[in-house]
């Protein structure tokens, strides 16, 4: 391949270029689990350490209530939302951001923003700092005082405007062979400047799932001399190369990120309607899902590598993973718990009866647990269960 197209000479032709600018808003606000995940990688702390700092941080009046799913704030709150703002202006380290703020105007408007949201809200909003209590900060433990600068922070960069990105994609011809560059560059901080500081880091955090590998962050002015190219115009060719990639398997959990998937169990689900569903429950609440993964760390079906918070099955949890799965397979399955919940629903419009619903419940239960009485399946599990022993031989 290369040999042919270096036989077509040293330069390549720019059949397309587009050019365009994208903006990019300020995340949401923190609930627990996204709190969670965020120190899970930024101070590798585990979930339920992160839940006892920032109740630590609520009963020392520095932040709201911690236990919410909700990433929103409610109107009520979004119109005294200047108290928290001036509270905060009386921090040294936050009153340059404060200032840019008021310049901006756009706490004003945050009622009408997707950062308020009364629909969102079962119980309590988002975490957000109070603009108080900053005389119980100076006893707290450093990691405290980053968890508390974490929720500051992302409270603030709602009042920002968006950062904003010029891009530019390129189409080049070799004879008739495509090639296809991207480039983005960016042009204005926006939000991006509360995290001037570490913003290649929280750049990371935030884009870590969305990235496009086939993107190029370039300098302003390396994308402004990119822009200048013209659809017809040559290019030099100084060589080609051809480089081998491997796919990689996903990555595996870590305490934060498995808190989000616990939350968002539903995106496992293929069935749109039942996905429905159970989109917004997920397993577990803000309030038990750092104990569910402490427990099942606890009785060793898990095990938590306290140093980088990577989660790994435990030989005792994948022995008990291989008897649900070779006894009633369908308790694995989150389609289960979205079609209960289905029929739930179903119940509460009254398309069927609480009976109904009851019956359909216990056939289930006596029909697999009959069906886990006769099974004969020993040597089968015996072979499973010797493999899954030689996977965990030190």
């Amino acid at each position: 391949m290369i040999s042919k197209l270096q036989s077509f000479g040293n330069s390549a032709v720019i059949d397309t270029i587009e050019k365009k600018k994208e903006k990019k808003n300020p995340p949401l606000l923190f609930n627990l689990a996204e709190l969670q995940n965020e120190c899970s990688k930024l101070f590798k702390i585990s979930p339920d350490e992160t839940l006892q700092i920032v109740q630590s941080l609520y009963e020392s009046k520095l932040v709201t209530y911690p236990r919410t799913d909700a990433r929103v704030l409610s109107s009520a709150v979004a119109k005294e939302i200047t108290k928290n703002l001036h509270g905060l202006a009386t921090r040294s380290e936050y009153l340059d951001l404060l200032k840019d703020i008021k310049q901006h105007g756009i706490y004003d408007k945050i009622a009408k923003s997707r950062y308020t949201d009364d629909k969102q809200i079962t119980d309590h909003y988002a975490i957000i700092p109070t603009g108080e209590g900053f005389s119980n900060l100076s006893s707290m433990s450093d990691t405290a005082k980053g968890v508390y600068d974490r929720i500051v922070k992302r409270f603030l960069a709602i009042f920002f405007p968006p950062a904003e990105y010029r891009k530019v994609a390129l189409k080049l011809l070799v004879s008739k062979e495509a090639f296809f560059s991207n480039f983005k560059a960016l042009e204005t901080l926006g939000y991006l400047k509360v995290y001037e500081k570490d913003v290649k880091q929280h750049s990371d955090n935030q884009q870590q799932n969305n990235s496009n590998s086939n993107e190029e962050e370039i300098s302003e002015a390396g994308i402004e001399a990119v822009s200048k190219f013209k659809n017809g115009s040559s290019m030099s060719v100084e060589g080609y190369e051809i480089k081998e990639g491997e796919t990689s398997a996903p990555k595996r959990y870590n305490s934060g990120s498995l808190i989000l998937a616990m939350e968002n169990a539903g995106q496992f689900i293929e069935d749109e309607e039942l996905r429905a569903l159970v989109k917004g429950r997920g397993i577990g609440t803000s309030a038990t899902r750092a104990e569910i993964l402490a427990k099942l760390v606890k009785i060793d079906y898990l095990a938590l590598n306290k140093k980088t918070q990577i989660i790994t099955p435990a030989r005792l949890g994948e022995l008990v993973y291989e008897v649900v799965k070779a006894a009633i397979k369908p308790l694995l399955n989150p389609e289960l718990t979205a079609s209960w919940e289905k029929g739930l629903n179903m119940v509460s419009d009254g398309v069927i009866g609480q009976n109904e619903y009851l019956e359909k419940l216990e056939s289930f239960i006596t029909k697999n647990t009959n069906l886990c009485k006769t099974l004969t399946n020993y040597n089968d599990l015996s072979r499973i269960f010797s493999l899954v022993d030689y996977c965990y031989k030190k």
